[in-house]
């Protein structure tokens, strides 16, 4: 344990496992809070029997562990919740690639406001203008600008473009007002 996540406080605390009684996991106080790494117990009779491995045969017993890799993954992405492993979010998924470390980068479970806004460009215009006005008016709520279309009127030569501005806060749902 102190190999895997450092010079940690762990505790033995009592659990329960439907294959074992006198169960028992191991917490670590990783990160301000404990988590769980291991459970633990001796397996019950009725599991030996059905093995053949039961009262009658030797009274054999047998001890049952098992280490989540979930938990270990956790640490080693730094990824601070446990379901996020059966999300199929591609928020989440994308953030990975075979063979390489890399560290979670947190994305808001709210919902998307979507809001397009075209105009027409300006003779002095660089698109990186366009990105940091939106982001310095709207600060952290905005997730992502992208450029959805552009227009040249036909007649005067002049550009149009249309981005869509992706609103998300980390906190709580927004709505259209906002």
């Amino acid at each position: 344990v102190k190999t895997i996540f450092g010079d940690v406080e762990t505790r033995w605390v009592d659990a329960y496992f439907p294959f074992t009684h006198d169960s028992m996991e191991l917490e670590v106080f990783f990160n301000g809070d404990w988590l769980e790494v291991l459970g633990c117990g001796v397996m019950q009779e009725k599991i030996l029997q059905s093995a053949g491995m039961g009262p009658g045969n030797g009274e054999q017993v047998a001890w049952a562990f098992g280490m989540g890799l979930e938990r270990l993954a956790m640490v080693l992405f730094e990824i601070p919740d446990i379901r996020l492993f059966w999300s199929q979010d591609e928020r989440f998924l994308s953030q990975f690639q075979e063979g390489k470390i890399t560290k979670f980068k947190p994305f808001s479970k709210y919902p998307p406001c979507y809001k397009d806004m075209s105009f027409w460009l300006p003779e002095q215009f660089e698109e990186n203008d366009i990105f940091a006005m939106v982001r310095d008016e709207a600060g952290d709520l905005v997730e992502g600008v992208e450029l959805i279309d552009q227009f040249t009127h036909p007649k005067t030569n002049r550009e149009s473009r249309c981005y869509r501005i992706n609103y998300r806060s980390m906190e709580r749902s927004l709505t259209n007002e906002e």
